[in-house]
């Protein structure tokens, strides 16, 4: 077990993974070159370097939306009689409410102060992904939106990364998720490349030799999920390395992981 408790190892089937947490990456303003960033910290991180085969590099949604300028100052919007009335209801900003409606490709709840809507990204989330949390300076008063395409700020980390290192390293751009029946969120993939989101194991035999007619692990968020256990939530680090991972390799989409509308049983 690493000694380290900001660098969790997670043992599984026989196997073993690892993840490390990135150091030294300052405070993500728009504009700034976040994959450059991205490869100094991996050359200052011990135990990074060199980079492995079965390595993922996971980058949360935060630091990606604030380097492309996904932000949106609060004291520039109007808010609708709708989300005033809603706000006041249940003590939330409505500015914020304001910014997560104009965002939402559909409304799928709004009720008991929670928001849920279906994204341009076909995501269904709270709030539409927009996040007042961990903003440093501009905390109180400004949010972060989506990435517009995860998929092509994942491929461009991955690009830098393969640039300066010489090994193609699949990218997982992550964010925190509710999940229906259950308390808590838990990290996902919201764009990815260099891997498929999911691997598929309807066909093949489990452990008694009997042929799986279901099983399909959602291995992006798995790994998403994993690398959040070494980040944490206040800690100020946004990326890690998980190795040992070894998902497998591919030019996916985070579409490719979604579900279709007629599959969903809770509409």
């Amino acid at each position: 077990m690493n000694g380290n408790p900001a660098n969790p190892e997670v043992h599984s089937g026989g196997g073993r993974i690892s993840v490390i947490a990135l150091e030294g990456l300052p405070e993500i303003r728009p504009g700034d070159n976040l994959a450059a960033l991205l490869v100094g910290a991996m050359r200052d991180t011990a135990g990074v370097l060199p980079l492995a085969e079965d390595d993922v590099f996971v980058v949360t949604q935060k630091v990606v939306s604030k380097a492309e300028g996904a932000v949106v100052d609060l004291t520039t919007v109007e808010p609708r009689p709708e989300a005033v009335a809603f706000a006041a209801r249940w003590d939330r900003d409505p500015r914020q409410l304001e910014v997560v409606l104009r965002e939402a490709r559909r409304v799928v709840r709004m009720a008991n102060g929670v928001l849920i809507t279906e994204t341009s990204h076909g995501f269904v989330c709270a709030n539409g992904g927009v996040d007042a949390s961990n903003l440093g300076p501009g905390s109180g008063h400004v949010v972060t939106l989506l990435p517009v395409d995860p998929d092509a700020s994942a491929a461009r980390i991955r690009a830098a990364v393969l640039s300066a290192f010489g090994v193609d390293v699949p990218v997982i751009v992550s964010d925190s998720f509710g999940r229906p029946w259950r308390w808590g969120i838990v990290d996902v993939a919201i764009g990815i490349s260099g891997m498929l989101p999911l691997d598929d194991m309807r066909g093949r035999p489990d452990a008694d030799g009997r042929i799986m007619r279901s099983t399909v692990r959602a291995t992006a968020d798995e790994i998403a999920s994993a690398a959040e256990l070494a980040l944490g939530k206040t800690a100020r680090q946004p990326a890690a390395i998980v190795r040992g991972a070894n998902p497998t390799r591919g030019e996916g989409r985070i579409a490719d992981g979604l579900m279709p509308r007629e599959f969903d049983l809770f509409q």
